[in-house]
């Protein structure tokens, strides 16, 4: 299939932004975009294996990837290389920026697991978050990012969460 067909899927680069350097740029597969939520599919673009305790990111993991354009958070869908869901990594993010090919978040730090059976639902990086010093630089989005985190945990906690995706 060539690059021109119409049945090619559409690319994007997606570029994670952290204090204002590009932290990960990696391409994706565009699934859907509505103008508001957008969802892309990647592999694992790190370098190697990253083992975090509760889980490994590896080679062969496949992401797929929720943005929105008016929410403070990603949620990132990980399967391993044989299809078994490991759980749901999700960033704290301002907002998705898409545009020229490109989609931009800048993280915020905070991160949250829910593990695939729902029953581990870990909240990540405060101690990041809290020396990055956007509460005194940014007050208003130190509280959306807060208030983001706290809604995800809620929902990955009581219910709702896999509606998000949807």
């Amino acid at each position: 299939m060539s690059a021109n067909s119409p049945d090619a899927p559409l690319q994007l680069d997606i570029v994670l932004v952290k204090a204002g350097r590009i932290k990960i740029r990696y391409p994706a597969e565009l699934l859907h975009d509505d103008g508001t939520h957008v969802t892309v599919r990647a592999a694992w673009a790190g370098a190697g294996v990253r083992d975090f305790g509760f889980v490994r990111f590896e080679p062969g993991d496949v992401f797929t990837e929720h943005y929105w354009r008016d929410r403070w958070y990603a949620v990132k869908e990980v399967r391993g290389p044989g299809g078994v869901l490991k759980g749901w990594y999700c960033d704290i993010t301002r907002p998705a920026s898409v545009s020229e090919g490109e989609l931009v978040v800048e993280d915020l730090d905070l991160d949250l697991w829910r593990s695939a059976d729902g029953k581990a639902v870990l909240r990540l990086d405060e101690d990041e978050f809290a020396e990055s010093g956007l509460e005194t630089t940014d007050p208003q989005a130190a509280a959306a990012a807060r208030s983001a985190l706290d809604e995800l945990e809620l929902r990955a906690r009581e219910g709702g969460f896999e509606t998000l995706l949807a």
